[in-house]
């Protein structure tokens, strides 16, 4: 899946975070829903900008629950089908790194995903430079469209504490 160089630029300004005001941030993630052919609304433009600054992988449970306090009309499903709709738009990404739970991430440039076993959470790691296999499927007329960079295993800080409690 090819991503535009301006959605790309567009999402950088965004997790800068170098604005002057809440106003002039709502401003970038506007821009940046329409630069996916999305149409802004309250609730798209709050969940969009929580995913760009909350580098967590939230959950839709998260992501509810951080903005229902603010936005007293925003429903779980409303929630589920706005990331259903940056998904379908190239706008965010849905992980399924586990088959317990579905977290959603608004950096959708080409990187990897490690989830720590002890502590679950997600951490961001650049993705491998180039792909063999994916070169060898594209010179056999493959064309890919999606790549998925899934680690698994225990984080420094987990590995720190077991190492600390063995002692």
């Amino acid at each position: 899946m090819q991503i535009s160089q301006k959605c790309l630029s567009l999402q950088k300004k965004i997790n800068c975070n170098n604005y002057k005001s809440e106003r002039e941030v709502l401003m970038k993630t506007y821009d940046y829903l329409l630069s996916f052919n999305v149409k802004p609304s309250v609730q798209r433009l709050a969940i969009m900008d929580y995913l760009l600054t909350h580098r967590t992988h939230p959950s839709i449970e998260e992501i509810y629950l951080a903005l229902c306090d603010d936005i007293p009309t925003l429903s779980k499903t409303t929630v589920y089908n706005t990331l259903k709709l940056f998904v379908e738009h190239g706008a965010a990404q849905m992980l399924t790194i586990d088959e317990k739970n579905v977290c959603y991430d608004g950096d959708i440039s080409l990187h990897a995903h490690f989830l720590c076993k002890k502590c679950n959470k997600i951490f961001d790691l650049p993705a491998p430079e180039e792909d063999v296999q994916v070169r060898r499927m594209q010179e056999n007329a493959f064309q890919v469209d999606e790549m998925h960079y899934y680690y698994k295993g225990v984080c420094p800080a987990c590995k720190q504490m077991d190492k600390e409690q063995a002692n």
